[in-house]
């Protein structure tokens, strides 16, 4: 099987619990959670109007403006997945357009991530699925390949492995390591709960604002008293 234009098998996937219970998540304190080390980066711009979106990465790795994996990558979609394409950030040819869309809508998709550029982006808006993409261009695409289904792809250093959460809201785009799901679940409901707490306590007028201060002391700034 030849590195670099070959279609694998998805081993694992995080299961539709794990995904219903990740996306009642906002996706900055899920973020927090993993230490604010990991994103995809301030390129992707939400494509439809609203809402967020939650499932299994089925990934793909394309030629800059060659969109024949992700065709394939639609055909093979499970209900709820998430098709997530490194296409190198390339904006001069689309990925996909309203067809692709209609057929991605049809079989099930959850939502894309793109990293590349999109066309009939009216169409996006009004469908109001899940996409997030680097950019526009009416330029369409080529479908000559090659590319590859199914194996580890990065977008600005965020690392995304077959079966990954994949997560995203108007704050953007997170990817949840299929092993470390329930950690990050677990430390980002205990940041839910602390985060309440001092929202009641500003609405109370008794949140401690004592740290400001001793920040500042401690990194030996001057000011007046």
């Amino acid at each position: 099987m030849a590195i670099g234009f070959r279609i694998l098998s998805r081993e694992r996937a995080v299961s539709s619990d794990t995904v219903a219970r990740f996306k009642e998540l906002p996706v900055a304190n899920v973020s927090d959670s993993m230490y604010r080390v990991t994103a995809a980066g301030p390129r992707l711009q939400k494509m439809h109007r609203s809402g967020v979106m939650a499932g299994p990465a089925l990934t793909v790795k394309s030629r800059p403006g060659d969109n024949l994996m992700l065709h394939k990558a639609i055909d093979l979609a499970q209900p709820g997945d998430v098709i997530v394409c490194d296409a190198g950030g390339d904006l001069t040819n689309s990925l996909m357009g309203e067809l692709m869309l209609a057929y991605a809508l049809k079989r099930g998709v959850a939502g894309f991530v793109l990293n590349g550029a999109i066309r009939d982006a009216d169409a996006f808006v009004a469908t109001n699925m899940p996409v997030w993409a680097a950019g526009i261009t009416h330029r369409g695409p080529y479908k000559d390949g090659p590319g590859e289904i199914n194996v580890p792809i990065a977008i600005d250093g965020m690392v995304i492995e077959p079966g990954d959460l994949i997560m995203g809201d108007s704050d953007g785009v997170l990817a949840v390591p299929f092993a470390h799901a329930e950690e990050i679940y677990s430390r980002t409901v205990a940041k839910q709960e602390s985060e309440q707490k001092q929202m009641a306590a500003i609405e109370a007028g008794t949140n401690d604002r004592s740290w400001v201060d001793a920040a500042l002391k401690r990194m030996g700034c001057e000011y007046p008293a």
